[in-house]
């Protein structure tokens, strides 16, 4: 079953939008053992959620993405995931991750305007206890999404011209 499940989860993180009948087909299976075992993965955490992924450029979608990184002092006892917590449960916070290097956390923000991202640092994250120092990019433009490019290359290669 775990194999199974294995080869679920690649072709959903292919395509979401597979149905249970679709990947019983490509894998040889019944289409009552995907559905079992897609929902065992529901039910345990490992699918989390089904979504579409956009390019906000292409819809034109006013909005304001940036990464925040976040430098904290790690509380006793409970690390960093105290203050991950108090993040992640800001409306604001789209992803949130622990990571290594220079800074601590890597925080994904969205808002209408450059102000709201603005308001959020000052107002909302520097004054959470523990986080000493935070440092916002701003997204400028997105390139490749989840794996996904998201406009398709043109062709720029020179034409050749003969007299």
């Amino acid at each position: 079953m775990e194999k199974i499940k294995n080869e679920i989860i690649k072709l959903l993180s292919e395509n979401a939008r597979y149905t249970n009948k679709q990947v019983a087909d490509m894998l040889g299976e019944s289409e009552q053992t995907v559905k079992e075992a897609v929902a065992s993965l529901e039910d345990d955490g490992v699918i989390v959620k089904y979504a579409a992924i956009l390019n906000t450029e292409a819809i034109k979608q006013k909005t304001v993405q940036a990464l925040i990184e976040v430098k904290v002092a790690p509380q006793k006892l409970c690390g960093f995931d105290a203050c991950a917590e108090e993040i992640y449960n800001f409306p604001e916070v789209k992803s949130l991750y622990l990571m290594s290097g220079g800074f601590d956390l890597a925080v994904f923000v969205e808002g209408e305007e450059i102000t709201d991202i603005a308001k959020f640092v000052s107002e909302k994250l520097s004054i959470i206890d523990g986080i000493v120092g935070v440092q916002t990019h701003f997204i400028l433009k997105k390139y490749k999404i989840e794996g996904q490019v998201t406009k398709k290359s043109q062709d720029n290669r020179r034409q050749l011209f003969q007299a």
